[in-house]
């Protein structure tokens, strides 16, 4: 160490040598992403930044405010939050009983779930059982009961979204990736983080998946030996939308559900602030895919609720490694808005978005409504007018997002007794130098479909 005064605490962040993608040596921001053994001679800790520190507890009349939570309370709150959240339709009576270290949920069936709590180093880990007569399948396709909870396999209720953001289950077994490389069609996949395939197969050095079906296999002659049998050459589900070579599939998570689940287990591998949950029924999927003669090659995908109720029309998305920075993600975005147009409905994508994703979206959102700033057409002379609610219906993009994109560009002005946007030459050429590079875009013509009422249906 240069230093060894310098005691290193868990969230420091330093610049790191390692070799780009010309193979070149570059030293680059360490993080999650870039997760690997590195030597000490690889670590510049002249810069060395340590974790921002949490804000003081606030103050009330100049008195301290309320006392520091305890971890009981902690867990307690994230519980009730948690349940709450999972109850989907269902009427909840709750009943809470602090006793030896249970707490007793009392649910309108009579059904009475005991949760165990354990705190270890200042950190919390639950353990939820299975409802008597029921067993739930883990995308391994084995008995959640007959796995370990070391498998980094979460068993709490789903809270929102195929991929939930959970960070209850942020512990050392989820914190460090645990697949070396992923074999996918003509493509090999370095992860970035963790994903809860079966433990068996996390110590081979590739993991090999059929890019049709996607089912994981532990060796190239057990994927040649599956190819022979599987007859799938694109996503299962229907054909929604084709131009050129790109395709759109949409899944059912309750018709399709070894496909769903085996699509989220390789989308965690890339996505580090969801968790795994495996109950697929109340999602659709939508797969984007790239064809050739050999079959329809999967890009990237999104998922959305079957219903929600806070206007999201996005779960998770991801663009796989090998066709980032390509314009796929903002494909996938502009897809997501023309099914809500269809739809009828204005669309958020549900929070919170990973970095990569909030980039994307902002980008796209910052183009989209400036596309419609840019073309709008003064009337008698006068300065061209629209509003927020405007914009929003035009676009589909929900108020809130137009109002935080005009913000972020800091286009709102206030002139005069009213709001007024100003756009600058800087940001003008800017538009137009990015929208010159933003060949892919979506064809409302090639979109065939039909938005279904899953309201009115008994089951999804």
């Amino acid at each position: 160490m240069a230093d060894s005064s310098v005691e290193i605490i868990e969230g420091c962040r330093l610049p790191v040598l390692r070799k780009n993608q010309e193979n070149e040596d570059e030293w680059r921001k360490f993080n999650k992403r870039l997760d690997e053994w590195v030597t000490p001679d690889r670590l510049d800790m002249k810069k060395l930044q340590f974790p921002k520190k949490e804000a003081k507890t606030p103050t009330k009349n100049g008195l301290p405010g309320s006392r520091p939570s305890s971890p009981e309370r902690d867990v307690v709150r994230m519980l009730f939050l948690g349940y709450f959240k999972s109850a989907y339709n269902i009427r909840v009576y709750l009943m809470c009983v602090k006793l030896a270290g249970f707490f007793f949920f009392k649910v309108k069936t009579g059904l009475i779930l005991p949760f165990f709590f354990f705190w270890k180093n200042g950190t919390t880990r639950r353990l939820i059982p299975s409802q008597p007569g029921r067993k739930r399948k883990n995308c391994g396709g084995t008995d959640e009961d007959s796995q370990d909870s070391s498998d980094g396999i979460p068993s709490a209720p789903r809270m929102t979204g195929s991929l939930v953001s959970d960070r209850s289950h942020d512990d050392i077994v989820t914190r460090m990736k645990n697949i070396d490389c992923i074999e996918l069609g003509r493509h090999r996949l370095k992860p970035w983080y963790f994903s809860p395939y079966p433990q068996e197969l996390t110590t081979l050095p590739i993991l090999y998946l059929c890019e049709f079906c996607l089912k994981y296999r532990k060796s190239l002659k057990c994927l040649q030996r599956h190819l022979t049998k599987c007859n799938l050459r694109h996503p299962p589900g229907n054909e929604i939308y084709r131009k050129g070579t790109i395709s759109f599939f949409e899944i059912d998570g309750r018709k399709n559900k070894t496909y769903s689940q085996n699509l989220c287990l390789l989308a965690k591998c890339f996505l580090d602030h969801k968790t795994l949950y495996y109950d697929t029924d109340p999602f659709l999927f939508y797969v984007m895919t790239e064809y050739d003669s050999k079959g329809f090659h999967i890009v990237g995908y999104f998922s959305k609720e079957k219903e929600s109720t806070e206007d999201y029309n996005v779960a998770c998305i991801l663009t796989l490694p090998p066709y980032q920075r390509r314009g796929y993600g903002k494909l996938l975005i502009e897809f997501s808005y023309e099914l809500s147009k269809v739809e009828g409905k204005t669309g958020t994508p549900e929070k919170p978005l990973s970095d990569l994703g909030l980039l994307s979206y902002r980008s796209y959102w910052s183009q989209t409504i400036l596309e419609i700033l840019m073309n709008l057409k003064s009337e008698n002379g006068e300065r061209p007018q629209i509003t927020i609610n405007e914009i929003s219906e035009i676009t589909s993009v929900k108020k809130e997002d137009v109002i935080s994109t005009l913000q972020y560009l800091n286009l709102i002005n206030y002139y005069k007794g009213q709001y007024i946007l100003n756009l600058s030459e800087d940001i003008v050429e800017g538009h137009e130098r990015a929208m010159q590079k933003r060949h892919l875009r979506i064809d409302p013509k090639c979109l065939h479909f039909t938005p279904k009422d899953w309201s009115k249906r008994g089951k999804w």
